[in-house]
This record gives C-alpha cells, structure tokens and sequence, in this order.
C-alpha cells in the first residue's frame, strides 16, 4: 500500500466491487416485476434471515430505527412506563423510547467492553420499569445471561438493539434471539447494509412477532381494517434484493473484520491505547474497532488532536459517539447532569474507531499502525 494513499474509514465500493453484477440483477429482478414495497423478495429475504440468524420469526422493516420504534409499541407502552437502556449509543435507541411513548432511564456501561453495566441495571428498576433495552455496541453483544435472569426476575422484557451486532454470538447464540425481541439496521455502513433505509426485527415469541407484522402495515392484515394503530414500517423490496445479494457474503467480510481487529490487537499491544476487550463469552463482529485515547485531564484534547494528525495522514476515524444521551438537550428534561454517568461520559472524551472494514486487508491494517505511531508521537 502506498505510503501516500489515503485510508477511509470504510470503503463500500471496494467491499462491494466483486458484486456489482449480482447487485444489479437483484434490482433489476425487481424493476422487472414491478413489486416495489413488500412482496415476494421481502418473504424470500425474512426466509433467508431467518435461517441466517438461526430465529424463528423475522420481520423486515424500513430501517434500524422504525425496527426499535415498532419493537417498543408491540410492547403496548403506556405514558409514565420506564424502559431502561445504554446512555453511549446512537441516538434512534432512547429517540425510539421517546416516540413511543416510554421515558427512557439511563444506566452506565462498563468501561472495558462499552455495553451496559447490568450490575446498575437492577438498581434502576422501579414499579414502572417495563423494559431492558440493551445495545450491543460496536458489534459486541451486551450480557444477555445476566440481563435475562434480571427480566425474569421483574418479569420484564428485553428489546436487543442489535443494529450492530448482526452475525455476532453470546454464548453461541446468535444476535436477534437472546431477547423477547430483536433489532438490526440494515443502513449502507453497517456490517450488512442495504442500497439505503431498511431494518429488520426477530423474535421467537409468536404473538409478539404477529402485532410487529400488524404494526408495520398499520396495524391492518386486511386493507383498510385496522386492528391496530401501527405505521407505516413496510420494507422496499429493492432493497430486500440488494441484502439478498449481500447476504451470502456476510460471514467472509464480518470474519475478515475478526481478522483486522485481531492484527490490531497484536500491533497495538503495550501502546498507550486500550484496545477493544471481548468476553470470552462473545464473538464480535467488529462493527468498529474503537480504540480509547485517555486523555491526562479526562477531557478529549488528546483524542481530537490525535485524530486531527491521523487525517492529515490520510486516515479516516471517527468518533462514536461525542455525546451521551444523557446530556443531550432533548433529554434535559429527565434530570440527568454532567457527572452522573462517569463512564459513559469518559468514553465520549476518549473513543476512536479505526478502520477495519473487510476491504482493508492486514496491509492497510499495518499501515494504519505506522501512520497511528506518527500521529501519537506528534500529540504526545
């Protein structure tokens, strides 16, 4: 690789090059047929997702976010209900608690792994609490065991935003079937992402993945008879065709993903980084490789200079994510402040992803580690 090249954060027209044709069949079969919204490719996709993810009932929906919205209103929310969830993830997860209804409760993650600390959990469960809602974060499952024997005990549900983690196993099971429902986005970025907006949701529970069928099509299995007041959460079936096309690529590009975390991991080894930690447990998918740059103040100075000097290199990163919902604005109004979530809050100062999408090859993890060593060395 050229010392000169640049290096994206990911590189979709490199990862998908070798199916272009396959790709543009899969749209023209529906060009063809002229089914746009719903039909025979979004059955045959929910077949093969189905088998994919090793769970009994899959739904396609219009995006990541529409999948955590519908999820939350087959749960028949109630105004005053609590459903507890992660502060450090992408805003559609406590946005979606919001709109249906719900008030989202915060609990702190753990600082090795990111996801939520379900030691915390229990001790924010209250008479209104409904819900656990759990993000398996960077394409890591959260504890499920442990927040399952949490449910049962307060007989509550578990929704799993799983928009990061598809292909990813807790304990050899699958991503999308650890809790009552799951949640997986289908956005061009993701491990597997579609030509724009789409989603799916699981579940093993029958009755539940019926109201979600319900839900999505306003709440009406026959035209124009509502049982429901549901929305309009219908998947296209362009991109159905293009996940279908995709679908069978999925393990090579989520095990070349393993592979450069795993290279990372011995690179960056007695760095002054702290590189990702897996459970044992778990088996990620890598959705990011995120890296945590401490900095001596607990501010992020030091990470945004780092990444500052990394672009002029010619690396792509980013930042996932800046701000905890907790603090954001939109969510003043449930009390909390700076300070009352320290992990959540260190992360957002200290987090960088690196590259790691399946184009890159060990040779452009290497060279991202030469570039990183510059870098600290500029800011340190």
């Amino acid at each position: 690789m050229s010392e000169l090249s640049s290096i994206p954060l990911m590189d979709l027209a490199a990862q998908h090059e070798p199916l272009r044709d396959s790709i543009r069949a899969a749209v023209d079969r529906v060009l063809d047929t002229q089914q746009f919204i719903m039909g025979p490719e979004v059955e045959q996709l929910e077949t093969e997702l189905a088998a994919y993810l090793e769970v009994e009932h899959v739904i396609g929906v219009s995006s990541g976010t529409d999948a955590l919205l519908v999820a939350l209103m087959a749960l028949q929310l109630e105004p005053g209900d609590e459903v507890i969830t992660s502060p450090f993830t992408f805003f559609a997860t406590a946005g979606s608690i919001h709109r249906a209804g719900a008030t989202a409760v915060f609990v702190d993650i753990r600082p090795d792994t990111f996801n939520i600390d379900i030691e915390q959990v229990e001790a924010a469960i209250t008479p209104r609490t409904r819900a656990i809602m759990p993000v398996h974060i960077f394409g890591q499952c959260a504890d499920m065991r442990g927040l399952e024997k949490i449910a049962k005990k307060h007989e509550l549900r578990v929704i799993e935003d799983a928009a990061q983690a598809i292909g990813a196993r807790h304990h050899g099971v699958r991503a999308g079937r650890l809790g009552d429902l799951g949640c997986f986005s289908f956005h061009p970025t993701k491990n597997l992402g579609a030509g724009g907006d789409a989603g799916l949701v699981t579940s093993q529970d029958g009755a539940l993945a019926e109201r979600v069928r319900l839900l999505r099509k306003h709440g009406a299995e026959q035209k124009y008879h509502h049982q429901l007041v549901g929305g309009n959460f219908r998947l296209d079936a362009i991109q159905a065709a293009i996940l279908r096309a995709k679908l069978p690529a999925l393990d090579g590009w989520n095990a070349a993903r393993r592979q450069h975390a795993a290279r990372y991991d011995e690179l960056l080894a007695g760095w002054p980084i702290v590189t990702p930690r897996i459970r044992e447990d778990n088996e990620s998918v890598f959705q990011q490789y995120t890296v945590r740059i401490d900095g001596d103040d607990g501010g992020p100075q030091r990470r945004d200079a780092l990444r500052a000097k990394l672009a002029d290199l010619g690396v792509g990163s980013n930042i996932y994510y800046p701000t905890p919902l907790h603090l954001q604005p939109c969510f003043a109004h449930l009390g909390n402040v700076a300070g009352s979530l320290p992990e959540a809050e260190r992360a957002a100062h200290s987090v960088l992803s690196l590259p790691v999408h399946p184009a890159l090859g060990i040779e452009g993890v290497d060279e991202v580690v030469r570039r990183l060593r510059i870098a600290l060395d500029s800011v340190d």
